[in-house]
């Protein structure tokens, strides 16, 4: 078995689709970033390429390649899965936490579980997301941005 750790932040923009784990929310705002900025995702991926050992999505996706301007990440987190399945590996259990104000994410952890587990080609129960606020305090209080950490379990296949 590994184990895996991801942590990703953006900044909030009225300007941009809130999209969180490839589904998006009804939400006066979205996320700024070379990607969809899809911050969950983003953690997860690193969470899955950390425990592969192979880096961070900024290695493999970096932000200096027009290639990935946009793109969704359920496109990145495909390869992701490809590379983990490649070398032998499949999901143990992912736990994602979303810690922001806004928006109200419980309406939505079911699509999301569902559409990760899809992508990562494992039962919906090996996958959990939550969310939490931090009581108005820090930048994700202040409503300056979104964090997210991941964390995963893969096992041999």
């Amino acid at each position: 078995m590994r184990i895996g750790f991801g942590y990703d932040v953006h900044r909030y923009d009225t300007e941009r689709d809130m999209i969180l784990c490839g589904i998006k929310l009804d939400c006066e705002m979205g996320l700024l970033g070379h990607s969809d900025a899809d911050c969950p995702t983003h953690a997860l991926m690193d969470a899955i390429l950390g425990a592969l050992a192979m880096g961070d999505i900024g290695k493999l996706f970096p932000d200096t390649d027009m290639t990935y301007k946009g793109i969704s990440s359920m496109v990145l987190l495909d390869e992701c899965a490809r590379r983990m399945d490649e070398n032998g590996y499949k999901i143990g259990n992912a736990d994602i936490t979303i810690v922001a104000q806004k928006p109200r994410i419980s309406p939505y952890t079911e699509k999301m579980r569902e559409n990760l587990a899809e992508h990562l080609k494992c039962d919906v129960g090996r996958i959990s997301v939550k969310a939490t606020t931090e009581e108005k305090l820090g930048f994700t209080g202040e409503m300056l941005g979104m964090k997210c950490y991941a964390v995963v379990l893969l096992e041999e296949k």
